[in-house]
């Protein structure tokens, strides 16, 4: 009896301090059969375009919806290298909010899509452009925006630069091009 308490007790002991000295979960990356997390499909959509939207009103930028979903090998891709691009990065952090919209069988965000004009009909990943009203400027298909198949990356850092420098803040308002 004593020898099975002791080793009940020893695997209780053991399992917990394994428990608690695992690694956090890791976002995917290409090639990874690992779990990807860049879309919640739990997300309010709706909450976080209205927060977005606020926040871009004031900080005067625009927001930049990124619609796609964890399954979505060219969202993860996309979503991989908008991060890991210094200057996309900057640009982002300078003009833009962003906010990621799930698509997903679990949660397909019908209304807030139907509201956006339907920007799913471009395929995923899609970027959507709103200014500090949540008016839609602009639906870009993603596609557009890859390198040549075959190419080492998948996108294109001057295509994707030139976009979100045509879109930003500045550079749709009114006063950037004075009449003369």
């Amino acid at each position: 009896m004593r020898v099975i308490t002791m080793f009940l007790m020893a695997l209780c002991l053991g399992g917990s301090i394994n428990l608690y000295s695992q690694e956090k979960p890791k976002v995917a990356t290409i090639g990874q059969k690992e779990k990807v997390t860049i879309y919640d499909p739990a997300a309010n959509a709706e909450v976080q375009i209205n927060e977005a939207v606020k926040k871009a009103d004031l900080e005067k930028k625009h927001v930049l919806l990124k619609v796609g979903g964890n399954w979505c090998i060219w969202c993860v891709r996309l979503h991989s290298f908008l991060q890991t691009d210094k200057i996309l990065d900057s640009l982002l952090k300078a003009d833009y909010v962003m906010v990621n919209i799930n698509y997903s069988p679990e949660n397909k965000n019908f209304k807030v899509l139907k509201q956006l004009e339907y920007p799913q009909r471009f395929g995923f990943p899609v970027l959507v452009i709103l200014d500090g009203k949540g008016k839609r400027l602009h639906t870009q298909d993603s596609g557009l925006l890859e390198m040549p198949k075959g190419s080492a990356t998948y996108y294109d850092h001057d295509k994707v630069a030139g976009f979100l420098r045509n879109w930003k803040y500045a550079a749709v308002q009114a006063l950037s091009y004075p009449e003369k």
